[in-house]
């Protein structure tokens, strides 16, 4: 009952006030106008209360006179430091220091009228102890009257907010000012359909307290109770100031309690700073499984791409776009997006001529796998850096394609790291896999070749004195799996939770790392930038995760029971599938960089001579289009290339036979 009542009495003040929704703000003319009147009555009341401290009687004729004075002055310096001027229900402390300055020099000025006043005409504006109750009286009505309005609008928007429909109570994560600022900012926007109700802190010392008038729960058992009778439906979290564990902890809580995760927009889209709360939406299984945003040399970078030739091989790719939107921000003379794929490369043409409407850039057909068309291009650019993305990375698909692996996996990287040389890049940056450490697939032993040969190449540049290009830094960047990826799980999965299921994974147990596509191709700017030639950089890809857990997680964050709503089959491994995923091989170890989340992996080196006469006999092989034969001198490169879930383990169980006749 006594909250039915409180309703109520809060409707009809909200009704009351409701004309005040029609302005935005209040007119600069009505601030003036009442900043003036405030002015007068502070005036009238010290200038009776000094006349009444000292028994005299005011004689209505003067007062008049002496209050033109002081109103014409105030209003002389109101309008110097434009008082009216700020939005009232936005007033901050620097609202009311610059009431302070302005109040200072009306006093001032009305001191030294009164002191020359009664130098030559012996006679009183307004008594010394009048000065200073004027000036508090004045300070404080100017400062109150802003504070009613700033309340006015926050009590119109909140009721606004309770009265529409599709209200959503919403908890803020964390404490934090940017916190306490984003929650702020929700409660003075009436569009958005959420309403802050109160905060979670991690921060043991913060519960119990009040923030903005909203109490603040812990994730404890004990406040769980509380924050169902609220009603909540949502808690607000910004990703990009949590760990990948901070966020699986907070999402737990959520799901556990049927409360829906919202995030904030990326930083992409913010306005002047700020985030965008009209934005928010409900978060992705992308966003909990990146980090904090990875720290790099932003500026090194840009010195080192400004102004320069830069080509970038599949270009139309998931890691090739967002290499390019990257570079686009360091104005090079010449972009050359290079890809064999006419429709994505049309379409990211598109994407990169409203986005970046003064860069210099160039479309360009054409296949890495085909030396003469590349050296067309080496020849009329000269580009200065050349960051190697094409490439073929569908382990099923390569496994029944092994030749084509070779001609775009290795060959078109020959051509690409070779034209490098020949025409005089500054940095050549090849992209790998982490399947390309101790390949169980063709496709990760492809790529793994391609490691060989470009390392022997920075090797031999090194080396050999006479080499035409030995400046050239060769560098390999390896890691895993990249969230959305062309083929990532997440995609998939989601299209099989929209069709009702079942969601299927591989196997029970398999784990895979996981990195942002924008995370990682700033590392291979950073890595690029660092690197000295012949470098293999490994980056750190965090945490593994449990496929099957991420799975269940995508199926109840789309509101839904894993097994109950959405099954989850296992389909078991495909041929070269993994269980888990490596960075470096047994052998291999790792050197820090400045970057914590960049490595140096210490790998095998090998002769160019050796390994140009392996790849001679393996092209060979590719031309007589005999997938076997092609496997098994892939093998003969790649000594760890032991084949799992194909057909190509025969060969293996072969070669182990001939050890053992051999031992014999």
């Amino acid at each position: 009952m006594k909250e039915t009542i409180k309703q109520k009495l809060r409707y009809i003040v909200v009704t009351t006030f409701s004309s005040f929704k029609e302005f935005p703000y209040l007119p600069r003319w009505t601030v003036l106008s009442i900043d003036i009147c405030i002015a007068i009555f502070a005036f009238t009341v010290s200038y009776l209360l000094s006349y009444q401290l000292m028994h005299q009687v005011v004689v209505t004729g003067p007062f008049l006179a002496k209050l033109l004075v002081n109103t014409f002055v105030t209003l002389f310096f109101f309008l110097i430091f434009k008082t009216y001027a700020g939005i009232l229900r936005y007033s901050s402390f620097m609202d009311a220091l610059r009431i302070l300055i302005t109040l200072s020099c009306i006093t001032a000025t009305m001191f030294m009228l009164n002191f020359l006043s009664v130098i030559f005409w012996k006679y009183t504006i307004i008594r010394y102890s009048g000065f200073f109750i004027n000036f508090l009286l004045t300070f404080s009505l100017m400062f109150i009257f802003r504070m009613l309005v700033k309340l006015v609008y926050d009590q119109i928007g909140n009721g606004e907010l309770s009265y529409k429909k599709g209200n959503i109570p919403l908890l803020i994560f964390d404490v934090t000012p940017s916190a306490v600022a984003i929650a702020k900012m929700i409660k003075n926007d009436i569009t958005i359909p959420y309403r802050v109700v109160g905060f979670i802190s991690p921060n043991k010392k913060a519960i119990d307290k009040f923030i903005l008038n909203e109490p603040v729960y812990s994730m404890d058992e004990d406040d769980v109770l509380k924050i169902k009778k609220k009603r909540v439906e949502a808690l607000l979290v910004n990703p990009m100031e949590l760990s990948r564990k901070e966020k699986q902890v907070i999402a737990d809580y959520c799901l556990g309690n049927d409360i829906q995760m919202v995030s904030l927009p990326p930083v992409s889209e913010w306005d002047n700073g700020r985030p965008r709360v009209d934005k928010i939406k409900s978060i992705q299984i992308e966003e909990l499984l990146g980090r904090i945003p990875i720290k790099i040399s932003v500026e090194e970078i840009g010195r080192s791409l400004e102004q320069k030739c830069v080509m970038v091989t599949g270009a139309a790719g998931s890691i090739g776009s967002e290499i390019v939107r990257q570079v686009a921000r360091f104005n090079p003379s010449l972009l050359l997006l290079c890809d064999a794929a006419e429709s994505p490369l049309h379409q990211l043409q598109l994407e990169i001529t409203e986005k970046y409407p003064n860069l210099n850039f160039r479309p360009v057909i054409c296949d890495v796998r085909d030396y003469d068309r590349m050296e067309q291009i080496f020849k009329a650019y000269h580009p200065h850096h050349v960051y190697h993305a094409a490439a073929y990375k569908h382990v099923p698909l390569m496994e029944n394609h092994p030749a084509e692996a070779i001609h775009t996996n290795v060959m078109g990287s020959k051509n690409i790291a070779d034209l490098s040389v020949k025409y005089g890049a500054e940095v050549f940056v090849m992209i790998s896999t982490d399947k390309a450490v101790n390949p169980t697939n063709v496709m990760g032993a492809s790529k793994r070749i391609a490691e060989i040969y470009v390392q022997s190449l920075s090797k031999n540049l090194k080396e050999n004195p006479t080499t035409k290009n030995k400046k050239i830094k060769i560098i390999t960047t390896r890691f895993g799996n990249v969230l959305g990826s062309n083929g990532s799980v997440i995609p998939r999965f989601k299209s099989q939770i929209e069709q009702g299921g079942p969601v299927t994974v591989t196997h029970p147990d398999i784990i895979r790392y996981f990195m942002t596509i924008p995370e990682a191709c700033r590392l291979v700017l950073e890595a690029g930038n660092m690197g000295k030639g012949g470098e293999i950089f490994v980056f750190d890809m965090g945490d593994p995760v449990k496929i099957v857990d991420l799975a269940e997680k995508m199926i109840r964050l789309a509101g839904l029971i894993p097994y109950k709503d959405i099954d989850i089959k296992f389909t078991g491994l495909r041929p070269g599938e993994k269980l888990y995923e490596e960075l470096l091989a047994d052998e291999e170890s790792t050197k820090p960089t400045h970057n914590a989340k960049i490595m140096i992996g210490a790998a095998r080196e090998y002769d160019l001579l050796i390994v140009q006469k392996k790849l001679d006999k393996l092209f060979s092989s590719v031309a007589n289009n005999h997938d076997e034969n092609v496997v098994k001198i892939m093998k003969e490169l790649v000594p760890e290339f032991i084949s799992a879930n194909s057909t190509y383990e025969i060969l293996d169980k072969e070669k182990q036979q001939e050890i053992c006749l051999l031992l014999k």
